[in-house]
């Protein structure tokens, strides 16, 4: 069995489940503006990668009626990677994306006309996964031992700041360069010791091959980047504004009504992408359910941003990443004027309920 079908057969075949359900990037073309469904507004969100399990509370927000009470018919598009979700909604092939912060800064570093204008993960999802049997167990168990990580991803470019939080030198742990997803079946081999990974991705995949992951989460280290948010194009947000209110209304209430019914939302995904195993689902969700809140927005509420923690996303990018506009202001790369923020105590009703 190759990397690949390792990998389908412990999360599901969400290709083919993709096809199934219509959800194909050839349909990304279309923008909103169409009516759908019972006089709906056709609006397209494309997601960060292929569809996985961490997505759940987007297939549940649009299967309980969040999107529908805002007026909205939306299609969930499957994406390729954050970087191709966000010059897909700079070139209007969507609507919105849901991408990575750091990402996001780096397209804006070069002149493209996007904002986050809601913050989903307020916390990064970065950690150091490994199995058991590697002994590691905490972060000094990493001395001696072998990681792996893509090339040129951004986990690997702040890897050393990580390091350093841990107390580790950089010779105390040997790097490796692997494919993603080359990655869990080189864990597996033995091949190397853990891997550089998003706990909300990899995680999930080792769960439904039934093995019980560490998770490191460097945000235990006191390391806290902003995760995915909700990209719109600056022509999108000055054209349609009643739209982007809306569409951030119906995602967040969507998104935190699914982490307050995680068993429903995890049904909602399995009843639109087959295949899924139920173990990875349910470690998905409470991984991404545990990134909603932070201090911050525990006080400012779901959705919001700040100029200091935006600016904390830019100025990692020029240190780690290689940002090519040094120049770049937290004005440049979101707004919270389209977002109405949700406190942490709120509990979500569903569409028609009360409270």
């Amino acid at each position: 069995m190759n990397a690949k079908e390792t990998i389908k057969k412990a999360l599901g075949k969400s290709v083919a489940a993709t096809a199934v359900l219509g959800f194909g990037l050839g349909l990304a073309g279309c923008g909103s503006g169409a009516n759908g469904a019972e006089g709906l507004k056709k609006v397209s969100m494309m997601t960060d990668v292929a569809f996985l399990p961490k997505h759940a509370p987007f297939f549940s927000a649009v299967k309980q009626g969040f999107f529908k009470e805002e007026g909205i018919d939306l299609e969930l598009l499957p994406g390729s990677g954050s970087n191709n979700t966000v010059v897909a909604v700079n070139t209007g092939k969507v609507d919105f994306g849901w991408a990575d912060f750091g990402v996001t800064v780096l397209n804006q570093g070069k002149g493209m006309g996007v904002k986050q204008v809601a913050l989903v993960q307020a916390t990064d999802a970065y950690a150091t996964v490994a199995l058991p049997e590697s002994g590691i167990k905490s972060w000094g168990d990493l001395k001696g031992k072998k990681v792996a990580t893509e090339g040129a991803g951004a986990m690997t470019a702040m890897w050393p700041l990580a390091m350093q939080k841990a107390g580790l030198t950089e010779g105390d742990v040997t790097v490796v360069h692997a494919a993603s997803e080359a990655k869990i079946p080189g864990l597996l081999a033995n091949q190397w010791d853990a891997n550089l990974a998003l706990f909300v991705s990899d995680g999930p995949v080792l769960v439904g091959m039934g093995k019980d992951p560490v998770i490191l989460k460097w945000g235990d280290l006191g390391f806290h980047l902003y995760g995915n948010g909700i990209v719109a194009s600056d022509e999108k947000i000055a054209k349609d504004p009643e739209l982007v209110k809306s569409f951030n209304r119906a995602m967040t209430k969507g998104f935190l009504w699914s982490c307050q019914n995680q068993e429903q939302a995890a049904a909602d995904l399995m009843e639109k992408v087959s295949g899924f195993d139920p173990a990875a689902v349910k470690n998905a969700l409470d991984g991404q359910c545990s990134l909603t809140w932070t201090e911050e927005n525990e006080a400012t509420g779901f959705g919001a941003m700040s100029d200091a923690g935006v600016a904390k996303s830019i100025d990692t990018a020029a240190t780690y990443l290689g940002l090519q506009n040094s120049a770049l202001k937290p004005s440049d790369v979101y707004t919270n004027d389209f977002v109405e923020p949700i406190k942490k105590d709120t509990k979500i009703a569903l569409p028609g309920k009360d409270s």
